[in-house]
């Protein structure tokens, strides 16, 4: 199976399964065992398609007689990945692109189909220059309107259409060191070996960057427990709490358990870490993860972070509170969530409410609560804080120490956003209870 046709099949999962895209180009890329050269192109083929179908379909709309809506769905899941490699794709010839898709018409929807596909894609490379190019912000960087509001009231006018724009672009792989199982010399001459290109992060101590790894899992470096994937804005997060050996501390919506890995290594992985999730795959995922990397303070829970546990009372040094939320800060990694309802937001911040509400009770006095998302709207995230406070005298926000590369100060909040911080959009807010 070669890249196109692997891309392919994770554009049909998708859309036959409402398979989410990371998941089902990793069982695709499994299957397929394509080099890490093959692999880089089907997710570059799979995301750019997902990122970018708004203005396609408005491209190809031009190039098609009849409504898109009549096209059989594979032959529109055809066009879009001949047309964006014809239009963003500079290193790839036009006529590699249009001949692989008449094949890929001809096997899955017929020789009529592949005849369109060929006239459509030929046009497409012709008139390249002069395709039209979408007014409206939304589809020209294929947010729904709806979102592209919803993200406007977040970040305000100025911010809008460099937001957008990064949920264009792949984020980067961004693998964080165990320097409890290797040293960074060693890290570095293993990862040569394995002829995986690494970067250090810019500001992140331990980060690094790939680029043309392949499969993260096949490199002899993650079977020896040497790295864990986490975003450095994640990973600030923990920092943030300001962990040290011995502590305990409690992870309250622990998977994947990225976090939890990271408190360990901060705490030198003494002390006790509880990881809990309410979902048993994800214990179990968590489990295997922090015995791969030789974690030993770490012991899963199968827990409801919104259900009491008596036991848990004012006994944690820290509590992690990474909430259930709209994941928007991630839609550069995770593109299909700009197609998902918005219905259900407007229920989030009250969930998180009770989660944060539950996990404050098990603060010990003077220790404490670190509450964040992966999502960038103010409701989820200061609007929840500020709840939460207004009911509890005996808490308050404090500020922590953040690199220098990151600006200045913050007074115990801070939202971080792609085209500012080149991390996910996330939120960090460390709040103290009293002694």
């Amino acid at each position: 199976m070669d890249a196109r046709t692997t891309a392919l099949a994770t554009l049909i999962a998708c859309r036959k399964q409402g398979a989410w895209a990371d998941g089902a180009l990793k069982e695709q890329l499994h299957r397929s065992q394509l080099s890490r050269r093959d692999a880089a192109l089907a997710t570059r083929l799979v995301y750019g398609v997902i990122q970018n179908k708004m203005r396609l379909d408005f491209q190809l709309q031009s190039l098609v007689k009849s409504d898109l809506k009549k096209l059989q769905p594979v032959v529109l899941d055809i066009l879009r990945l001949g047309l964006y490699q014809i239009t963003d794709m500079d290193k790839i010839p036009a006529s590699a692109a249009v001949n692989e898709a008449v094949e890929q018409g001809k096997k899955y929807a017929g020789r009529a189909a592949a005849g369109l596909i060929n006239g459509v894609l030929r046009n497409a490379a012709r008139q390249k220059e002069q395709l039209p190019q979408p007014k409206t912000l939304a589809v020209r960087y294929s947010h729904p309107e709806p979102l592209v509001t919803l993200l406007r009231e977040a970040v305000g006018e100025e911010l809008l259409e460099p937001l957008l724009e990064s949920h264009n672009e792949l984020a980067p792989v961004v693998i964080q060191r165990n320097p409890l199982a290797i040293s960074e010399a060693d890290f570095l001459a293993a990862l040569r070996e394995a002829e995986a290109e690494a970067s250090p992060h810019p500001w992140q101590k331990d980060a690094w960057i790939l680029t043309h790894a392949g499969s993260l899992s096949k490199l002899p470096l993650f079977a020896r427990g040497g790295f864990y994937v986490q975003d450095p804005a994640a990973r600030l997060s923990v920092t943030a709490a300001g962990l040290a050996p011995g502590m305990r501390v409690l992870d309250v919506c622990a998977a994947p358990g990225g976090k939890s890995f990271a408190a360990a290594m901060d705490m030198e992985d003494t002390g006790s870490i509880v990881s809990c999730d309410i979902h048993p795959h994800k214990i179990e995922l968590l489990a295997k993860g922090a015995a791969r990397l030789g974690l030993h303070s770490i012991t899963p829970c199968l827990q409801d972070g919104s259900a009491f546990r008596p036991d848990f009372e004012k006994a944690m040094d820290a509590v992690l509170c990474d909430v259930p939320c709209s994941g928007l800060g991630v839609i550069r990694k995770k593109p299909d969530i700009r197609e998902k309802p918005l219905d259900g937001l407007a229920r989030l911040p009250e969930v998180q409410g009770r989660i944060l509400e539950n996990a404050s009770r098990y603060v010990r006095p003077g220790g404490v609560l670190l509450y964040s998302t992966c999502t960038i709207l103010p409701r989820e995230n200061q609007g929840v804080v500020d709840a939460f406070l207004a009911c509890h005298g005996d808490f308050h926000q404090e500020p922590f120490p953040v690199p220098a590369a990151l600006g200045a100060g913050n007074d115990g909040a801070m939202t971080l956003l792609p085209p500012l911080h080149g991390t996910d959009g996330f939120f960090i807010c460390k709040l103290r209870r009293d002694t």
